[in-house]
C-alpha cells in the first residue's frame, strides 16, 4: 500500500476529512508528531506522498521551534525526491519557504469562513470542484511570496497568495478544506486565546461552521480526490 507521510503540529488540526479521501486512493497515512517525533529518521519511498498540515507558530520561527529545521529538511527531501507534496496553512507556508520563498507576517489576519478567488490556473486545477461560493476556511496571519516557477491558484484581497502549484504534484493551500464539521468545537477551544485577542466573534463563527463547513469539506474532499487521481495518471 502507497503511504501519506502526514505531519501534524497539533492534535485538532488534524487530517480531517482528508484521511477518508487518501485511504480511497490506496494510502496509508503514518501520522508524525512534530516536536515529539524524530522527523530525520523519516524516509519517503517510492509512491509515498508528503502531508504537511497547519499550526499556530510562524514557518520561520525556527529559533523558537528547533524542529522546523528537520521539517524543512523533510519537505526538502520529498521536493527533491519528485515526491507529491501537500502543505496546507502553515504546510503550505514551509513548503513555500523550501521552495526559496519568504514567509512573513500578513497585512492582516484571516479567521472565519470566507470565498477565494480562483486564477485561470485554479481554474484548470483541483480546486476548481471547489463550491460555487468558493468558499474555505481561513485561519492565518502569516503569508509568503510566490515561490519561483509556480503558479498562483487563488488569491484573496487580503492575501494574493492562497494558493499555488508547483509542477504537477506540489501544492500548497493557505486555507483549509479539510476540516472536519463534526470536530470544529476543538478549532475554537484550540486557538481560544488567539479569538479573544483578535476579537472574532465565536459564536457567529459557530454559526457559520454549522451552516457551511459541510458543504466545504465536501468540496475540499472532491478537490483533493481530483489532485491524488491526477497523480496516478501522471496528469497535470
Amino acid at each position: 500500500m502507497k503511504r501519506a507521510i502526514v505531519i501534524r503540529h497539533v492534535a485538532f488540526e488534524d487530517l480531517g476529512i482528508l484521511g477518508p479521501v487518501l485511504a480511497a486512493q490506496g494510502y496509508q497515512a503514518q501520522i508524525f508528531d512534530a516536536g515529539i517525533d524524530d522527523l530525520g529518521q523519516t524516509s519517503l519511498d517510492a509512491g509515498d506522498i508528503l502531508v504537511v498540515l497547519g499550526g499556530p507558530i510562524g514557518a520561520y520561527e525556527e529559533s523558537i521551534y528547533p524542529f522546523l529545521r528537520r521539517e524543512l529538511r523533510l519537505i526538502e527531501l520529498a521536493l527533491h525526491q519528485g515526491a507529491a507534496t501537500l502543505g496546507i496553512c502553515l504546510g503550505a507556508q514551509l513548503l513555500a519557504r523550501a521552495l526559496g520563498a519568504r514567509v512573513y507576517p500578513g497585512g492582516a489576519r484571516e479567521i472565519g469562513i470566507g470565498p477565494v478567488t480562483l486564477t485561470s490556473a485554479g481554474l484548470r486545477s483541483s480546486l476548481q470542484h471547489l463550491n460555487e461560493d468558493r468558499l474555505v476556511l481561513h485561519w492565518h496571519g502569516d503569508t509568503f511570496d510566490l515561490p519561483s516557477g509556480a503558479e498562483r491558484l487563488a488569491s484573496t484581497p487580503v492575501t494574493p497568495n492562497q494558493a499555488f502549484a508547483l509542477g504537477n504534484s506540489a501544492l500548497g493551500l493557505q486555507f483549509h478544506i479539510e476540516a472536519e464539521p463534526t470536530g470544529f468545537e476543538r478549532w475554537l477551544i484550540g486557538h481560544a486565546s488567539e479569538l479573544a485577542s483578535t476579537g472574532v466573534d465565536v459564536a457567529k463563527l459557530r454559526a457559520e461552521a454549522a451552516s457551511r463547513l459541510p458543504e466545504i469539506a465536501q468540496a475540499g474532499a472532491k478537490a483533493i480526490g481530483a489532485w491524488l487521481a491526477a497523480l496516478d495518471r501522471g496528469a497535470p
